[in-house]
């Protein structure tokens, strides 16, 4: 049985990818911010005594709030560096993924478009996506396929919490709707289903095309 580890595995989009990949047959670890907290490098550490393979990896973590630049702390920037972007590094540095395995991760649609009010996670969630992409091509020689997705506005807490008005806002979408988790744990599960692995190294924008980014 094909074993697959999913961070931020208890809630939001994690849980949806979960729960999809459990009606396959897939062993599935989905990682709770208790079992693992990015922000933490000793709970990573920790983490990857338990669990140094696997077959399929998500990595998946919220964000931060919404802060004004100057209003940035030091301690801010420092725990966001080590939930978005060395938490990551350090995992897939130290993590066994199987020939033929996946890894996907779960970034934002600010990696396409920066967000002013979301200028920690613009940052760190880009600096990440050019690890994982330069990263891909080492992983495409043992046909591991590498997918960033990247959500835009999804029906989880996390998206709640940055909107004021969710009801004006949906107004202002194409779709007049937001997207839902289970969207998205849907797709991972199909491109496991149907051994999809030419599709790697790349960048999915998930946002219903609210975006106007090109690429």
């Amino acid at each position: 049985m094909k074993k697959a580890i999913v961070l931020g595995g208890s809630r939001g989009i994690g849980k949806a990818i979960s729960e999809s990949l459990k009606t396959l047959d897939i062993d599935v670890i989905a990682a709770s911010k208790s079992d693992i907290d990015t922000s933490n490098m000793e709970s990573v550490r920790k983490f990857l005594q338990t669990y140094s393979n696997t077959d399929i990896l998500v990595l998946n973590t919220g964000g931060p709030p919404v802060l004004e630049f100057k209003k940035i702390s030091e301690e801010d920037w420092k725990k966001y560096h080590n939930q978005l972007f060395l938490g990551f590094c350090t995992i897939l540095q130290n993590i066994s993924i199987s020939d033929n395995g996946y890894i996907f991760v779960i970034t934002s649609n600010v990696i396409k478009e920066p967000n002013s009010k979301l200028i920690i996670s613009s940052a760190y969630r880009a600096a990440f996506s050019s690890v994982f992409k330069i990263l891909s091509k080492e992983f495409a020689k043992r046909e591991i396929s590498c997918i960033n997705i990247a959500p835009g506005p999804i029906n989880t807490d996390r998206t709640k919490e940055l909107i004021d008005n969710v009801d004006e806002f949906v107004d202002t979408l194409p779709m007049k709707r937001l997207g839902k988790p289970e969207e998205i744990g849907n797709f991972v599960k199909s491109i496991i289903e149907n051994n999809i692995k030419y599709l790697s190294g790349t960048t999915i924008n998930f946002d219903g095309a609210n975006s106007n980014s090109l690429f």
